[in-house]
């Protein structure tokens, strides 16, 4: 694969070459102790998590394909991922459209745990790749923690995000697999539902409930611009790395004097403005840009029509509306300005939720740790 420069600064000019490897090689073991011994349950293990709104990254030149962390923004919706696993005597049995990233996540989680069998999975995401819903970060957290859970739950939530965000791969067209960018924010609000603050190198700062009762709406405008591979790489390592030397201190004091006591009070219509704010700052505004103009068009046509939320998520082009009105006012707004509602859903204040059928183990729902 290609070889991209990143630069940050007229002195800071640097080379990544941005290498593809098969599934399960170059894994991360993070010096996780291996568990003493393994509880394989019977029967299937079910995990559904919802997706997530990426609001902003804190500071794009502190991560990279080779380095997670960042910090970030961003709150689970109610549209789901899904993964079912069961323990079998050998290999590897997977039903998903991405067969690679599952593939290798399975060798990072028997590398770490030392699980000699096998697994069968099956995977179902919400069927919105790409446009700033996180579908692979909510896949990998449900896969996680259904294979923790198959094996007898040795390691806990942390644990879990941390093999994700260090073993973070995407798939690339020759099956093979590539390190990706990753915060650790998805996973964070997979986990914990309502919004999460994640500080660097994974560091969840902080959750809280958020806009309950609230309805969400998101909107994905048409757009020709890449939002994955190298155009995400590009984008986010060079523009974004400029813009964030210049406004990571804002952007960080905001959300600690601001964001947080906003959501304390639980004050949708501040939280709206401060995300706001935040739309023109440091890497977000490269990430809005990146799509054109058009999208702070959009946006800002969206909150002069009443809207207390507004945001782009992720590198876009969707943008996630909270507000009290209904679907009916919400789409007569959105079809005024040419677009379309892709997405009914209100935000997920529960988290990951898993269900074991059959076996010895205690049956029924539980709360991720």
């Amino acid at each position: 694969m290609a070889t991209m420069k990143i630069r940050g600064g007229d002195l800071d000019l640097v080379e990544y070459e941005f290498n593809s490897f098969p599934p399960g090689k170059q894994i991360r073991t993070l010096g996780i102790e291996r568990p003493a011994s393994l509880t394989p349950v019977k029967g299937t293990v079910k995990v559904r998590a919802p997706a997530r709104i990426h609001l902003t990254v804190l500071d794009m030149n502190r991560f990279s394909p080779a380095r997670p962390g960042g910090g970030g923004v961003g709150f689970a919706i109610q549209l789901y991922c899904s993964v079912e696993a069961r323990c079998i005597e050998r290999g590897v049995e997977i039903d998903y459209n991405r067969p690679a990233i599952i593939r290798h996540f399975v060798e990072v989680f028997r590398e770490i745990s030392g699980y000699e069998g096998g697994f069968a999975i099956r995977a179902t995401d919400h069927q919105h790749q790409h446009v700033g819903l996180g579908s692979t970060s909510t896949i990998m957290i449900s896969l996680a923690h259904a294979l923790n859970y198959a094996v007898g739950s040795p390691f806990n939530s942390d644990q879990l995000r941390r093999m994700i965000g260090y073993n973070y791969v995407e798939e690339t067209v020759e099956g093979n697999v590539a390190f990706g960018f990753e915060t650790g924010v998805g996973p964070a609000v997979s986990i914990h539902g309502g919004m999460a603050i994640t500080g660097d190198e994974l560091a969840l700062v902080y959750h809280h409930p958020f806009a309950e009762g609230k309805n969400v709406f998101i909107v994905i405008p048409p757009t020709d611009i890449s939002s994955a591979g190298t155009q995400e790489f590009d984008l986010l390592m060079n523009k974004a790395r400029v813009l964030d030397y210049r406004d990571r201190e804002i952007k960080a004091y905001m959300i600690m004097m601001d964001l947080i006591p906003a959501l304390e009070r639980e004050d949708l219509e501040k939280i709206g403005n401060i995300i706001w704010e935040i739309e023109f700052r440091g890497s977000k505004r490269a990430e809005v840009e990146h799509h054109s103009y058009a999208i702070y068009r959009y946006m800002s046509l969206l909150r002069e029509a009443g809207l207390e939320f507004v945001g782009m998520s992720s590198v876009g082009p969707s943008i996630a509306i909270i507000t009290s009105k209904g679907r009916d006012e919400i789409e007569r707004i959105v079809s005024n300005l040419g677009l379309g509602v892709a997405v009914v859903t209100k935000v997920d204040n529960m988290g990951l939720q898993i269900t074991h059928e059959g076996g010895k183990s205690p049956s029924g729902r539980k709360k991720a740790r």
